[in-house]
């Protein structure tokens, strides 16, 4: 079955465009799909060795710098507001939880991948609120409601499956080690997570559309530029720390579906398609390197 693996993402954006209605109605499935790939991740990693390293630190301060200067430019130049916060979120948006399953198949580090999906979340998880009570989309919204919201979504995605694998690891040794044996699984329930995700994101694209075709063009472009410069930087830095693809991936794979739902809720919701079409884009671009890298083997 490997030799598949390079038509799953394609297969995944095809599929999810035709049944993007199905795929919308599913979405509920989608956290107990990321839990389960995080499970497996975290069970073939000793948690207990996770260290915070200099490439950790370089991706928190350009997630930082990079959300602040650009809302701050987009809207000091008389930009539009939406697409000043969707340009935020692109860079703010944390790196995705599943993004170690493509890492891995291209050759990085799982330690490095798995410590800066704990860390980076993290981080977002604690600097994020601040931005958005610093914009003041919602006034009504008090930055503790903010944090408590924050805490609620990561964690039962991210805090639950780590506390779990952590518990196994010192606990019951032997299930882990069961788990770690089967983490290659991880890639197939990571492609049903992403059909429902790519259809929940196209879905959420037509349903938005209507009469804000101009704004969502510019977010269109915005999205392909953010995600070329950031895979692009994140390959530059990773080369620095010698893994080229851990920092490409954690820079530029972003957990879209965290993205649309934090716009959704403490900015203009219209700005959340910014990070629909990002997810687009950065599986495009995941699927040209899983199949290049798949040639350069043979």
């Amino acid at each position: 079955m490997r030799k598949y693996r390079q038509y799953v993402l394609p297969a995944a954006i095809v599929l999810g465009l035709l049944l993007h209605g199905l795929c919308a109605s599913l979405a509920p499935v989608v956290p107990w799909l990321i839990f389960t790939i995080l499970l497996l991740t975290f069970s073939a990693v000793d948690l207990r060795k996770l260290r915070f390293t200099g490439l950790d630190l370089w991706l928190i301060v350009y997630q930082i710098a990079a959300a602040a200067i650009l809302y701050i430019g987009i809207t000091a130049l008389g930009g539009n507001r939406t697409i000043a916060e969707g340009a935020m979120m692109a860079a703010l948006c944390p790196v995705a939880a599943s993004s170690t399953v493509v890492a891995c198949m291209l050759g990085a580090s799982r330690q490095t991948m798995t410590g800066y999906a704990v860390f980076g979340n993290i981080m977002v998880a604690v600097v994020a609120p601040l931005f958005f009570v610093l914009i003041g989309e919602h006034p009504e919204q008090s930055l503790g409601s903010a944090y408590l919201l924050m805490l609620g979504k990561t964690g039962s995605t991210l805090a639950l499956p780590f506390f779990v694998a952590l518990a196994l690891q010192l606990l019951l040794p032997k299930a882990n080690a069961a788990l770690a044996r089967v983490t290659g699984w991880s890639f197939y329930v990571w492609a049903v997570a992403l059909l429902l995700t790519i259809g929940q994101t196209i879905h959420f694209i037509f349903s938005h559309g209507s009469g804000n075709w101009g704004v969502i063009a510019w977010l269109g472009v915005l999205a392909l530029a953010a995600c070329v410069v950031q895979f692009w930087l994140g390959h530059r830095l990773g080369a620095r720390y010698g893994d080229v693809v851990s920092g490409g991936q954690l820079m530029g794979q972003k957990n879209s579906a965290m993205g649309i739902w934090m716009c959704v809720t403490f900015m203009t919701p219209l700005s959340s398609v910014l990070m629909a079409f990002y997810s687009i884009f950065q599986n495009l671009y995941n699927a040209w390197q899983i199949a290049r890298n798949k040639c350069n083997r043979l």
